[in-house]
């Protein structure tokens, strides 16, 4: 690596994490005075909300605003290039744009390879913590009301619960019905059904199975048992931002245990898991328009190129939130529309690069 390469490559990287603790600085204030109410009236104590709360906050919202400010710091650095004629200089001296962009390349490939073991590891247990913060001392307690509820717990196996109670974890009227062929060919019923905190099991009250074979039914009455099931408690809790706790490995069981289910929720799983996949190519692609659009020296000055970057930033976010909104109406193949934006914005930066001078 060349000593042009080192010094592009170290004012990249030092700009896109003066800028990220900016912005974070500036959230962080933000979201203690929206909530300072709320920490006041709550039973944890400083140290809770710092440790359990904001230190887990953060990694999120870094990631969150990463491929903007990994833009925004690229247009910062490279504007300020061209203002003091440094770009003319490497450009003059026989070096081509595309060897010009290398070490911002190479930035922007750490970064994202960062990103993509955070976002799908670290975070996701970050988040474990935070969400279980905001849902215990934030947010209002939450009671499942939902009832008759139906769930697909193996192959040819459904579970009925006419209503659940999340406090106590306690189901009542449930049923465990094997069907085959479309033919009822057994089917347990019990007043409730409770989870066994310590054995890790549900324990189902006297209940009555029925065994069908053809014309003949056997009728028989049972003690309480205690037996796993494919469900447990955290399938009644809170869905809050449940999609971002978990790892990719969870994600991908989750994703699999809803198929099973034939849940109508997956949707919003599978956005998230390639939502993960989108997040580091964005930050590569984002640098190289960053590059492209503030590279030439302009007139009004470094300014007018920053503000330009926080528009097409802005673009960006807005055509980001349109397409997760479609992707959650389902009106367009859940990978296509999250990787749209990016798809137009690699077209944009093409464009950008064909007519640019060099």
């Amino acid at each position: 690596m060349k000593l042009i390469d080192k010094y592009i490559l170290r004012q990249f990287l030092i700009t896109f994490v003066y800028v990220v603790f900016i912005f974070i600085s500036i959230i962080v204030v933000i979201d203690i005075i929206e909530k300072l109410e709320d920490f006041h009236n709550m039973p944890a104590t400083v140290e809770m909300i710092i440790t359990q709360y904001y230190l887990n906050f953060i990694p999120y919202i870094a990631n969150t605003i990463s491929p903007i400010m990994v833009f925004i710091a690229t247009v910062f650095v490279t504007s300020r290039m061209a203002n003091r004629t440094e770009i003319v200089a490497i450009l003059s001296s026989g070096v081509s744009y595309v060897r010009f962009l290398r070490p911002y390349l190479i930035g922007s490939s750490i970064l994202a390879v960062i990103t993509f073991y955070l976002i799908n590891w670290v975070i996701p247990d970050a988040n474990k913590v935070r969400v279980d913060f905001e849902n215990t001392y934030i947010k209002s307690r939450y009671y499942f009301d939902q009832r008759n509820v139906h769930i697909q717990v193996a192959p040819e196996v459904y579970a009925y619960m006419e209503s659940y109670d999340n406090i106590y974890n306690i189901g009542y009227r449930f049923t465990l019905e094997r069907i085959q062929d479309g033919r009822l060919m057994e089917k347990l019923e019990a007043p409730r059904i409770v989870w066994d905190s310590t054995k890790n099991k549900w324990h189902i009250d006297r209940y009555m199975l029925r065994k069908i074979n053809g014309m003949k039914e056997e009728l028989s009455f049972h003690d309480g048992v205690d037996t796993t099931l494919n469900l447990s408690p955290e399938d009644f809790q809170s869905k809050h931002l449940f999609n971002e706790k978990l790892t990719l490995p969870e994600l991908n069981e989750y994703i699999a245990l809803l198929k099973l289910r034939g849940s109508e929720n997956v949707q919003m799983y599978l956005i998230e898991k390639y939502l993960r996949f989108t997040y580091p190519f964005a930050m590569i692609i984002l640098t190289v328009i960053g590059v492209l659009v503030s590279s030439r020296k302009s007139r009004r000055g470094v300014g007018a190129q920053i503000a330009l970057g926080f528009v097409l930033a802005f673009i960006y976010i807005l055509f980001f939130i349109l397409s997760r909104a479609i992707a959650n109406a389902g009106n367009m193949p859940a990978m296509l529309a999250v990787w749209l934006p990016n798809l137009v914005f690699a077209v944009i930066g093409l464009f950008i690069y064909r007519v640019t001078p060099k």
